[in-house]
């Protein structure tokens, strides 16, 4: 892709939390923004009231970004697409937009999971769906509502073709808004998704009210579970010392917006899933993450104990108390063991 492409028009398909924020950044920066959602209702509402009560409250939406449930002639027309769904709605989203955009359009994915029944990253549903076209990933550790008050932030653009990864970053960057590139997209964006599965379980620390040992302990721990796998799965070592491995991890293990960290600290409490997730109106990636990590380390014969103990936790009705003594008890071994 020429680095001479021009973008002027962009849409973002996704009106949650993550792809309004992008939306108003990319509209400060000069960008003509159409924000697509996929409930014709709830853009209505947001057309009347101007602003993402639901899931970015207090930050109006300008009149100059396009809101719409359609594919509208403006977002036909974008010149660079931001796929911002979450991964369990992904796929069917996409599948509308099947023959909507040139394959000529880069697409660029914000979306931190892997899908359930396929064990696909986004990256990777873009593509089978979309057919084969320029995609970028624009992931690292950035919490919507920090963003969108323009405290700095920095992420990383990831694309195989170094080109469109630095027209991303030209895109994006503003003086609040840092962007990297790395083009290891495989580590850069399975960092991104299993820090989340790390986080419920820091969550579920809060919930039981364990210290900061506890908390350091598995934030490191965590991460070299998320390098073993990344690493069997072909992606560089570096790149979990990273914005999208160290950085997103510690991110989401501590802040009090991470809606993973949040539904690993009900649990500590002593609630139930269904009835926390019920409770939700934006959805907790991790927990359907957890489901696929458990099924990739069978796939590629990687030991991961904090994962394998959360799924139980999650799915299995396994009491964390339990789950923790377990991993504590484990046969004792060397720190200093290769991550493969």
């Amino acid at each position: 892709m020429d680095l001479k492409y021009i973008v002027k028009k962009i849409g973002v398909i996704g009106n949650g939390g993550w792809g309004t924020t992008l939306a108003l950044l990319l509209y400060k920066k000069g960008y003509e923004v159409t924000l697509w959602g996929a409930n014709a209702s709830y853009v209505d509402y947001l057309k009347e009231k101007r602003e993402n009560i639901k899931f970015l409250k207090g930050f109006p939406i300008p009149s100059g970004i396009t809101l719409t449930s359609d594919i509208s002639p403006e977002l036909k027309d974008s010149q660079l697409v931001v796929s911002a769904t979450p991964t369990p709605y992904l796929h069917a989203v996409l599948t509308k937009f099947k023959d909507v955009f040139s394959h000529e359009i880069p697409i660029v994915s914000v979306t931190k999971g892997i899908e359930n029944d396929t064990l696909m990253t986004p990256s990777q549903i873009i593509a089978n769906v979309l057919g084969k076209r320029p995609i970028s990933l624009l992931l690292g550790p950035s919490h919507a509502q920090e963003v969108a008050h323009g405290l700095p932030t920095t992420v990383v653009a990831s694309s195989k073709d170094d080109t469109l990864a630095r027209i991303v970053q030209g895109v994006f960057t503003t003086d609040r808004f840092r962007v990297y590139t790395n083009p290891d997209m495989t580590g850069v964006e399975l960092g991104a998704a299993m820090k989340n599965v790390i986080a419920i379980a820091a969550g579920i620390c809060d919930g039981l009210k364990f210290g900061d040992n506890s908390k350091a302990a598995l934030i490191s721990r965590g991460l070299a579970e998320i390098s073993r796998l990344g690493i069997a799965m072909g992606a560089q070592k570096s790149t979990f010392s990273g914005l999208t491995g160290l950085g997103d991890l510690i991110t989401t293990c501590i802040s009090p917006y991470g809606r993973n960290r949040w539904v690993g600290e009900q649990i500590g409490k002593g609630k139930k899933l269904q009835e926390i997730l019920e409770t939700m109106e934006q959805i907790a990636e991790g927990v359907w993450t957890t489901k696929s990590v458990v099924a990739l380390s069978h796939k590629f014969s990687v030991e991961m104990p904090i994962t394998k103990e959360i799924h139980s936790v999650l799915f299995l009705n396994k009491n964390p108390l339990e789950a923790v003594s377990n991993l504590m008890m484990r046969a004792p071994r060397s720190e200093m063991e290769e991550l493969i």
